[in-house]
């Protein structure tokens, strides 16, 4: 189909309101939808595409069957069920025949579908009062239908307020041919060949028009893989500017201070933290500055790993901070350094702002005399007052906690002229794949197993109506001296939504299943000091159950701990799941994590991954493929937008090569000035502006 074009010739940058068919209402609404040029327009991909090619008759519908079908609404209406649930029922025909549609729990579609539109539907047949239509989705055609629709794979668009998705594929449909072949190819023709998608013009009229949706996949693949390419090229750039910028500390592995704490371990250490060590070590003693994180799951072992890289700068002189995002991590942090350098006669200062005036001014003596020296503490490390005389690494727990401008000033609170090494840490555990292309920008070390004797947490889901026999449990586990958690979603009870929250369920515990006992409410909305004070309490031994919101989700090592319940586990991502189960297992003694509540099939088989294994790593995956990656993916504080169409999980083997073209072409042409690349330099700075900066300052 090739509608004739109409109208003066337009082009990519022409305003969308002088296209035929828009005018300025149209104008506006497709603003809201970031849609100001004929670019744009030809740019709005389809977020998702109805199989119209195979329609069955419904006739020869059969039970068990997953088809599409194209019927008109003869009647309508909604249904409602004892249980309070509403259906929404429609009645479609076809020359064949008629069949009943059921949405269950959909009642406002009532106002969407009206008797005579015609509707495309695709899902499973079933048997219920016989059979029965149940759209996995479904696209209005419209009263008059869209005589063009059978035998067709129809694109869906994002749509808005005033503007239907039918009307912007018409408005698509009238302008594709004439501004396809504006558009010119500006990636290299080897790069395509090796990921094998299609080159740009051919991908656009796929994705609009589709002759199948194996045609509209490929073509989704050039625009994923583009954008692949982009974010590496921009990363790889970054990382290799930085490190030429850098004048880093050239550390000499001594082999004093780490062969002697490696001696004294109580431990092996694992395989995945021998190569983390060796990494940060050729690092540190590399001549340009080390700008490493190192990710692991929750007990892998990366404060040992830490300790390593403090050990290396200690024997060459120099003086560590190691900051932590809370006083209560930080406090951890100085205890568990303080256990694990005893043998070695090392004591870590803890500089924190609760600290006494005397202990902080004696702390800032000892840093400023220039004496090696571990220093573990909070922002107050990198305010005014604190001054490192030769700070040679910076360690960052839980980096993603602290923005850009509070690593920054840890880094310059050394001398003048020499920047330390720097360390990030993370616990929120990412695959491999994902965090070379989110964290492209710096080297990255990752911890992938757990250390040998690591409890595992025996985890369960229970039903509503085992309410009990769970609160009998956790009392037993009480008598024998253990502290357990309660985990609720809300803080107070909402009309709208029938969910247990923390305080109503904190005073029925109180009086009821725990009476006797010492418990304490901890939510997001108490002041830091009183979070602070509970959760010191709990770590003390001075409570035995702890009824808490998500705060505690990252929270302090309380090996006493052994029992996890989570309250209406639907209302939690499976990342955020298993950071709550990472509360307890810490200790010697057998640990449970328990998701208390009545959920569904659907709700229970989303669950699995979680119930089924402790690998952080897997868990991560299963939940970013469930729900998108969500705002992993926004702008990072580079100020790097990242992805509309890629998904670095399903084109993980598209991000490989990716990668690896990013890698040559900066090889050959560092800033991309060869004349093959001047259209890619082009888009790159119409789509990536300020991340282009990269290019000319490290």
């Amino acid at each position: 189909m090739t509608p004739a074009a109409a109208g003066p010739r337009r082009t990519l940058e022409t305003p969308v309101e002088f296209l035929t068919g828009v005018g300025p209402r149209r104008a506006e609404a497709l603003r809201r939808l970031n849609i100001f040029t004929a670019r744009d327009l030809l740019f709005h991909i389809p977020f998702r595409y109805e199989d119209a090619s195979t329609v069955t008759p419904i006739a020869r519908l059969r039970v068990g069957d997953d088809a599409s079908v194209i019927g008109t609404v003869v009647s309508k209406g909604i249904l409602p069920t004892r249980k309070g649930l509403r259906i929404f029922q429609a009645v479609v025909q076809d020359a064949s025949g008629m069949i009943e549609v059921s949405w269950p729990g959909q009642p406002w579609l009532d106002r969407a579908i009206n008797k005579g539109d015609q509707l495309l539907l695709t899902g499973p047949v079933r048997f219920y009062h016989g059979r029965q239509f149940a759209p996995r989705e479904f696209v209005n055609l419209g009263p008059d239908g869209d005589a063009t629709s059978a035998g067709r794979v129809l694109a869906v668009y994002r749509a808005t307020e005033g503007l239907s998705f039918k009307l912007i594929r018409q408005l698509i449909e009238k302008h594709l041919d004439a501004l396809l072949p504006q558009v010119q190819e500006y990636l290299p023709t080897a790069l395509l060949a090796e990921a094998g998608v299609p080159a740009l013009p051919e991908a656009l009229r796929a994705l609009h028009r589709p002759t199948s949706v194996a045609d509209a996949l490929r073509a989704r693949g050039r625009l994923a893989y583009e954008e692949l390419l982009f974010v590496h090229l921009l990363q790889r750039r970054a990382h290799d500017l930085a490190k030429q910028a850098r004048d880093g500390i050239r550390f000499v592995n001594k082999k004093d201070l780490t062969s002697r704490f490696r001696e004294v371990l109580p431990f092996e250490l694992t395989k995945a933290q021998v190569r983390a060590v060796r990494e940060i070590v050729a690092d540190m003693c590399a001549p340009a500055r080390m700008h490493r994180l190192l990710q692991g799951d929750v007990g892998s072992g990366k404060t040992v790993v830490a300790v390593f890289a403090a050990l290396l700068a200690l024997e060459n002189g120099y003086q560590v901070a190691v900051m932590a995002p809370t006083e209560l991590l930080a406090e951890q942090h100085a205890r568990t350094f303080d256990r694990l350098l005893a043998p070695l006669g090392i004591v870590p200062a803890l500089i924190t702002g609760s600290r006494s005036a005397k202990e902080r001014k004696l702390a800032a003596t000892r840093l400023e005399s220039g004496e090696p020296l571990i220093a573990i503490g909070t922002h107050a490390l990198q305010v005014e007052g604190t001054t490192f005389a030769k700070l040679g690494l910076a360690v960052i727990d839980e980096q993603h906690r602290f923005g850009v401008e509070h690593r920054r000033a840890l880094v310059e609170r050394g001398r003048k002229g020499e920047k330390p090494d720097v360390l990030l840490m993370s616990a929120t555990p990412i695959p491999r794949s994902l965090a070379l292309t989110m964290y492209g920008d710096l080297d990255v070390s990752i911890l992938d197993e757990r250390p040998p004797g690591r409890q595992p947490v025996t985890t369960a889901l229970r039903p509503e109506n085992g309410r009990a026999r769970v609160l009998a449990f956790i009392n037993r586990q009480l008598d024998e001296g253990r502290q357990a958690y309660l985990v609720y979603p809300l803080i107070e009870e909402s009309e709208k939504v029938a969910l247990k929250a923390a305080t109503k369920a904190f005073e029925e515990l109180v009086a009821g299943p725990f009476a006797g006992r010492r418990l304490a409410l901890l939510h997001g909305r108490m002041k830091p000091e009183e979070k602070d004070q509970v959760m010191r309490a709990f770590r003390d031994g001075q409570l035995d159950v702890l009824v808490a919101t998500t705060v505690i989700e990252v929270g302090i090592d309380v090996p006493n701990a052994t029992v996890m319940v989570v309250e209406h586990p639907e209302r939690f991502g499976l990342s955020q799941l298993h950071q709550l189960r990472g509360r307890v297992g810490r200790g010697a003694a057998e640990s449970f994590c328990i998701l208390l509540g009545d959920v569904g099939e659907e709700v229970a088989e989303r669950l699995r991954p979680f119930l089924e294994t402790e690998d952080g790593f897997a868990i991560a995956r299963a939940d970013l493929e469930q729900r998108g990656m969500g705002d992993l993916f926004g702008e990072r504080q580079s100020g790097v937008p990242m992805f509309k169409v890629a998904d670095p999980l399903r084109d993980e083997e598209l991000g490989e090569l990716a990668r690896g073209g990013a890698a040559a072409l900066l090889a050959q042409d560092p800033e991309l000035k060869a004349p093959q690349h001047q259209g890619m330099q082009l888009v790159l700075r119409r789509q990536y502006g300020r991340a282009l900066e990269l290019f000319r300052v490290g």
